[in-house]
């Protein structure tokens, strides 16, 4: 077990939110905070009505303790949040808000909804690291989030669930504002769409799969911008899931000159 350090407003909000939900008695939180101002102390009366230990440090205290995080996540704006006993994370492991702040100006994201095979998920992250994307987006309830444990998607994946970066968040529907609000193009895909050959993906895109069976989830599908189709001539109704994607991917990856 190790002591894993979350840093930004979001991902210490998310973590409390977890915690307070699912009060696992193996994990404890410990929060260290400098000069908090409103939205700070928001989460210090979230965290203290839960009996999680809050502190007060200097902001050199945070900043020793940060220093040693990928340069992404050492902007911890005055709080950051213990974890001690959690599963060490894997170095692909990102927190979405923290990644944003240092993205690319022609990112792709793909996000999946509520893709519950482990042999597609692991398809989909081999086409990921083929086809150049960026993030690929987990939801941590309906799927198979637990990447680095999976041996299936491990396999499946050929080896790309250790390299490309990757994101389990609570809520799919304010991780996909989070990257409206930074840019991002939303883009579902949806038979009834655009077809993909009449395209032009913007410079930061996001593309959203749904499961085969019940497509993209309503409240999800309302952030799209714009839903995209594969033009198709066979007899069944629809691609595979992983199939479709690493199409759109590579689309994508043909469109950005990479």
């Amino acid at each position: 077990m190790a002591c894993n350090i979350y840093t930004g407003f979001h991902a210490v909000e998310e973590r409390v939110r977890e915690f307070a939900q699912k009060k696992d008695g193996s994990i404890k939180l410990s929060i260290l905070y400098s000069k908090p101002g409103p939205r700070i102390k928001k989460i210090l009366s979230q965290a203290e009505e839960i009996g999680i230990e809050c502190m007060s440090v200097s902001g050199d205290e945070l900043d020793e303790l940060v220093k040693s995080l990928p340069e992404t996540a050492r902007d911890h704006r005055g709080i950051i949040l213990k974890a001690d006993g959690e599963e060490e994370r894997a170095s692909n492991v990102v927190q979405l808000d923290q990644w944003l702040t240092a993205c690319p100006d022609d990112a792709t994201v793909m996000v999946l909804d509520s893709v519950t095979d482990p042999h597609n998920v692991g398809a989909v992250l081999r086409s990921c690291d083929q086809f150049g994307a960026d993030l690929l987006i987990i939801p941590e309830r309906h799927s198979s989030a637990d990447v680095h444990d999976n041996q299936v998607i491990a396999r499946s994946s050929a080896g790309a669930s250790a390299w490309v970066p990757y994101s389990v968040v609570s809520n799919l529907v304010r991780s996909v504002q989070m990257l409206k609000d930074a840019g991002f193009w939303i883009y579902g895909a949806d038979a009834g769409g655009k077809k993909l050959s009449e395209l032009d993906f913007a410079r930061k895109t996001c593309i959203i799969m749904g499961s085969e069976g019940s497509g993209i989830a309503r409240l999800l599908s309302e952030q799209c911008d714009q839903t995209i189709s594969i033009p198709t001539c066979g007899k069944i109704d629809s691609l595979n899931v992983s199939v479709a994607a690493g199409i759109l991917l590579y689309e994508r990856y043909r469109q950005s000159g990479k």
